[in-house]
């Protein structure tokens, strides 16, 4: 490979926009030898369980012993070729069955055998053989699969500063390695250096942890000049650290370099199967390889499954075995007692001439004989061909679930892969599933649908929430049930719920943009210049353009503007503040710069602000503010963030359309959507001056107290705010979801939603995706909040939400209707005290009797409990 040609021109000075630089560590001797952050970040580092050295830009040390580090070379299969014949001879005889046909099969050899032993051995044979060969394929399909990812190719260094692609496989604990966009990374790395000029890079870890969001990495500054091919020439380090472990989130390890030493942590750690995005390229070093990388040790060696009603046909095969003993122990016990007795007299058959199966001396042994006779012949009870026909089944179910139509994805031209078939009538025993909201019935794709600006609502759009409470009204009045995509559907503009009462819906509900969907004229194409209010809903477009920490890429065919953003929220307000007319084009080190349109009379402007903090947003503070300066030299704090705590920092006259704001943000919530509160501050060049000494003081404080010292001084600028509106973005459903819910009700599933959504919302979304239907009768369960404080107040809690499952249970007792549903809802408070021991059996049982159930209000903390309650009640 040639030259990199360099990083981007227009290089991003992170340290200004991101807080990172309050991460960072001086790197000194005196820190690094002392008690500073790299000694006491890799303080364990030598003793046991940190025991790993890499060479830097020296793969060929870990080659050889001692150290003889495992290739990248993975492998998922459950056999290979010296194991697959023993393993899967094994795993056939696992089966009661097979044990019991290969019992029939050895003593069809002997000679008391009633007919010949090829009838028994030939369809043992060939069920055995069947099976191993679909364990075969399946497993030589698990090994494409590994050889497709084994080969392939990535940037590697090979000396004199020259880079060259090599297979995965090939790559070796130390190399350095060269990822491009959108590739993945081949191994754990350590993050060098990026094609940004402070290191740092986007990564997706959907693949890992399912989060679509991205995360930012960040290079240690000291590694920051290794920014082209030729400069890896001479590179040199050493890396000492944690040994292989499943970890995701931790890491803790030392850069020698340099003659000095600095703390690794998890912001420099690139993990394998993560996905670079938004960044030209990175460098990176070879820490783990293979299956010692930490996404490798989280996988298990591929199991030997077996399904519920495998298990349940061995019970029968016992059964049945015993019936057979029995029988032919019967039998038996009467072809000797014949023999002894009987046989004598029955000069015919001339018994001073038998043999031992039928010696009229010794009974005994001829029962014997003819009990090894009798399990042959009656061994057919136990049909073989029933296990023909199930491999059979199995494989075919899982060729037509390969081929479904109705599980292959457009987008990606992805098709279902049943990596194993042993599984299949699994599927059929489900009873309940539960399920998160975001991401998994919406699609995480965020739609600008709505906003409050200076008390005034905008946008006539309904959200799909909104549609199915128009459906739930509709069928309430007329007593027909309309169904979602009904109404998607309808032609007409309107329908009609009520005398006098009519719903919007709009021929044009999908919008050709993405993450905009917004309708109002009173709003687009400069119309809002002509609002009462215009001067607050420039402010507002402003914040909503510049109060962000994304990053805007051009389409090099196309010239469009697209932005990559840490969360799809950020993306939609960039994408609304575009079509207001706010274009977002151009980040440089310390300045965002913004095509305004109809800010002026004099036509489209381009302004820049020049950024001069940023404080981060994150669940606990649960906001973001950037301060900056704007052309006219006015030192301005934006700030964006939940409405509660938005509302507890405004200024006694940042208060004026507080009132309208809420109501129109719980009518937002209602409607199923996701709101934001946005504000602004105008500083003193004084008081701004003062306070940014004490924030920088903040950020380059070296100790365990930091962060709370950095959101101790943000609470001190962060006040007296002005309320400008709130945002209302729509989080859609994911396609065919109401169609899906319904069709697994139908088969009689049990539905669990989990959801953080307040009762009303989380209501109104069980009615848009048909988790809730007309008809159902709802158990509400909550605790009433009570404003005097006692002291019994948790067992007055616990008796009110006991009262109400016990009047649940009855009215379910009650009901005569065998068709009738019951839905319930509960609030995570009163799920706090149902899934304590006492009440969790009452809680259970009502549960379990209706047909859907909602938890709302719940936390991450209370979603995990939530499943180990129910499979193990």
């Amino acid at each position: 490979m040639g030259r990199s040609g360099g990083r981007r021109r227009d290089r991003l000075r992170w340290s200004k926009l991101y807080t990172f630089a309050c991460f960072r560590s001086s790197h000194s001797n005196n820190e690094a030898v002392g008690g500073g952050p790299a000694a006491a970040g890799g303080s364990a580092v030598g003793g046991p369980g940190f025991t790993r050295v890499v060479h830097c830009n020296n793969s060929a040390v870990h080659r050889r012993k001692p150290l003889k580090y495992p290739t990248n070379y993975i492998s998922t299969t459950k056999y290979n070729i010296l194991t697959f014949l023993p393993k899967a001879i094994f795993e056939q005889f696992r089966r009661v069955a097979n044990l019991y046909f290969l019992l029939t099969a050895i003593l069809s050899l002997t000679p008391v055998c009633p007919f010949s032993a090829v009838s028994m051995i030939a369809p043992l044979a060939f069920v055995v053989g069947l099976s191993m060969i679909k364990e075969g394929v399946e497993d030589w399909r698990r090994f494409m699969q590994d050889m497709k990812v084994n080969n392939r190719k990535v940037a590697v260094h090979k000396g004199v500063g020259e880079f060259e692609y090599r297979h995965w496989e090939d790559l070796a604990v130390g190399d350095v390695v060269k990822v491009e966009k959108d590739q993945f990374f081949p191994a754990d790395l350590l993050l060098l250096s990026s094609s940004y000029e402070d290191g740092i890079c986007y990564v997706e870890t959907m693949n890992l942890d399912g989060e679509t969001n991205l995360k930012v990495k960040r290079s240690l500054e000291v590694t920051l000049p290794l920014e082209e091919d030729e400069s890896f020439k001479d590179f040199q380090g050493l890396i000492r650290c944690e040994d292989p472990n499943p970890s995701l989130y931790t890491f803790i390890g030392n850069l020698e370099y340099e003659r000095q030493i600095y703390a690794i942590d998890p912001f420099q750690i690139l993990l394998r199967d993560s996905k670079l995005r938004n960044t030209s390229f990175i460098y990176g070093v070879v820490i783990f390889t293979g299956h010692d990388s930490k996404v490798m040790q989280n996988s298990t060696e591929s199991p030997s499954k077996r399904s519920t009603i495998e298990k349940k046909m061995d019970l029968i095969i016992y059964i049945l075995f015993t019936v057979l003993v029995l029988i032919s122990l019967i039998s038996s016990i009467g072809f000797a007692v014949r023999i002894k007795y009987d046989l004598p007299n029955w000069w015919y058959l001339q018994p001073e001439k038998s043999n031992k199966l039928d010696d009229p001396t010794r009974p005994a042994l001829s029962g014997i004989f003819h009990l090894i006779t009798a399990l042959i012949l009656y061994g057919y009870l136990i049909p073989i061909s029933l296990y023909v026909s199930i491999e059979l089944v199995k494989v075919l179910q899982a060729h037509f679930i390969n081929q479904d139509l109705h599980m292959f994805d457009e987008d990606t031209g992805n098709t279902a892969q049943a990596r194993t078939s042993n599984l299949n009538e699994e599927l059929g025993q489900v009873h309940t599933i539960l399920s998160d909201k975001t991401g998994t019935l919406t699609c995480n794709q965020m739609d600008f649908l709505k906003c409050s600006i200076a008390g005034v609502s905008y946008g006539v759009g309904s959200s799909e929430v909104e549609l199915a409470a128009a459906k739930q009204m509709a069928s309430g009045d007329d007593g027909q049930d309309i169904h979602v995509q009904d109404v998607w559907e309808n032609n007409e503009d309107e329908i009609q719920l009520v005398e006098g009462v009519t719903f919007s819906v709009g021929r044009t509900r999908k919008s050709s943009i993405k993450g905009f969907s917004f309708e109002d004229d009173r709003l687009m194409q400069g119309n809002w210049t002509k609002e009462p209010n215009s001067s607050t809903i420039l402010m507002f477009f402003r914040i909503l353009a510049v109060c962000h920490t994304a990053i805007p890429e051009v389409n090099e065919a196309t010239g469009a503007l697209t932005y990559e953003a840490e969360s799809p929220d950020e993306g939609a307000f960039l994408v609304a503040a575009r079509e207001f007319g706010f274009e977002f084009f151009k980040r440089t080190q310390s300045s965002v710069f913004v095509r305004e349109k109809f800010s002026s009379s004099n036509g489209p402007v381009e302004r820049e602000f020049k950024i001069l903090n940023l404080l981060e947003f994150n669940s606990k503070r649960k906001r973001m503010s950037v301060i900056l300066k704007d052309e006219d030299g006015q030192i301005l704090l934006f700030c964006k963030g939940a409405d509660s705590i938005i509302f507890d920092r405004l200024a006694k006259n940042g208060r004026m359309i507080e009132a309208d704001t809420s109501k129109h943000l719980n009518d937002y919530g209602e409607a199923g959507l996701r709101t934001l509160a946005l504000s602004y501050r105008v500083l003193d060049e004084s008081e701004y001056s003062s306070w940014n000494a004490e924030f920088l003081k903040a950020k380059t404080s070296i100790g365990p107290d930091r962060e709370l010292q950095l959101e101790r001084v943000s609470e001190l600028i962060e006040r007296d705010l002005i309320l400008v509106g709130a945002t209302a973005v729509e989080d859609k459903l994911q396609s065919g979801v109401p169609q899906c819910i319904d069709r697994l009700a139908q088969a009689g599933l049990k539905i669990w939603v989990l959801t953080g959504d307040k009762m009303e919302t989380a209501i109104n979304i069980g009615y848009a995706c048909s988790l809730l239907r007309q008809g159902m009768r709802r158990i509400c369960l909550s605790i009433p909040t009570d404003d005097q404080v006692a002291q019994d107040a948790n067992k007055a809690a616990k008796e009110s939400l006991m009262s109400q499952i016990a009047n649940g249970s009855q009215m379910v007792k009650l009901e005569k209707d065998p068709d009738a549903a019951f839905a319930l809802v509960i609030d995570g408070k009163a799920l706090t005290f149902a899934l304590e021991d006492d009440m969790k059996h009452m809680f259970l049982n009502l549960a379990i009797e209706c047909a859907s159930v909602i938890c709302c209000r719940v936390s991450p903390k209370q979603k995990a409990l939530v499943t180990p309650s129910i499979t193990n009640p």
